[in-house]
């Protein structure tokens, strides 16, 4: 049979593997997808023998190896050759996989995909770009992990794949690109800051300019560029904020009687707004600028979540996100 898109799942990766990224594939599972999960094979066949499959569209790619969440990320991937984060990793490479998708150590999966898989002709560095909420539905942060420390130009790569991203995948057409700063005047910021401000300025992307962190959850802009760093304490303090808000919420609102008849006519109200939050929707942070697609799910992903990173990968892979970040990127260097 011939299928449109294969993908390799890291089944051993994350908190809740193997079942629920089995769940998730069995659950993602259609006519003209092949998902080959990588792992344990006893284990494996183990947990598919609980939905009767068929395997023509679900298989199995032995493993003896785990990457854990202790292990030095680097130093993994060169000696855990036989990791199904590694063997999947490979998968891609030799082009016999469409995509790779792992909700394992994030270290391991950038150093892999970049050592690995390779970047996209005239990428300088790739970056890991996750969907974050706001008030008028997600913005793309990029970077939140792969480059601590970046050059100018790195980050002026990094608008253009986020915008490439964002008017492909999300359908937003001309996406708004912020510069994150401590301010929204030109000259604010540091020496990094300020270098890439001029180069995206003279970019033929939609850039409208510094803005600051609390313009992110109003929707000020689509894409969202910074150096990791900052990147990666913007994602986790918007996931711990939103934890403890709805914390907050339920707390007050089981309080007394009142509220808590309240909170009984306004719960359709609270599932919607928590939806809205809810990281499951739309799986996984991809890793754009590499020769293949990397998606990087979440650590505690459930069968949800790895459902909607199979999805997304695939819409990836329709779009042909790879091949217009590299058309883009050396259009720019041929100019």
């Amino acid at each position: 049979m011939s299928y449109k898109t294969v993908i390799a799942l890291d089944a051993m990766g994350g908190d809740n593997a193997p079942s629920a990224i089995v769940k998730g594939a069995v659950l993602a599972a259609r006519e003209d997808i092949k998902i080959i999960l990588v792992g344990d094979e006893n284990k494996l066949k183990t947990e598919l023998s609980q939905y009767g499959m068929d395997s023509s569209r679900l298989s199995i790619h032995h493993a003896s190896e785990v990457i854990t969440m202790d292990d030095s990320p680097v130093a993994a991937i060169r000696s855990k050759k036989d990791s199904s984060m590694v063997v999947g990793l490979k998968l891609l490479k030799e082009k016999e996989v469409d995509a790779f998708i792992s909700a394992g150590s994030t270290g391991a999966l950038l150093a892999g995909g970049t050592f690995l898989v390779g970047r996209a002709r005239g990428i300088e560095r790739p970056a890991l770009a996750p969907l974050i909420p706001n008030i008028k539905g997600f913005s793309l942060l990029i970077d939140c992990g792969a480059n601590m420390d970046a050059k100018a130009s790195y980050l002026a790569q990094f608008a253009l794949m986020g915008s490439i991203y964002m008017e492909s995948i999300m359908g937003i057409p001309s996406p708004k690109v912020g510069l994150i700063n401590v301010g929204t005047e030109n000259e604010k910021g540091n020496q990094l800051t300020k270098e890439a401000f001029s180069l995206l300025e003279k970019s033929d992307i939609n850039f409208i300019g510094n803005i600051e962190g609390r313009d992110i959850s109003m929707g000020v802009a689509d894409v969202i560029v910074c150096d990791a760093f900052t990147g990666n304490i913007i994602l986790k303090h918007t996931e711990g904020l939103a934890l403890s808000l709805f914390n907050i919420i339920k707390e007050e609102l089981m309080n007394d009687n009142l509220s808590k008849i309240g909170a009984l006519l306004s719960k359709s109200a609270y599932k919607r707004v928590k939806k809205r939050f809810d990281y499951t929707e739309y799986g996984g942070a991809p890793m754009l600028g590499l020769q293949g697609l990397v998606v990087k799910a979440h650590g505690s992903s459930n069968a949800k979540a790895i459902q909607s990173a199979i999805a997304q990968a695939v819409k990836f892979k329709e779009e042909k996100i790879v091949e217009k970040i590299e058309e883009k990127i050396n259009q720019k260097i041929n100019q």
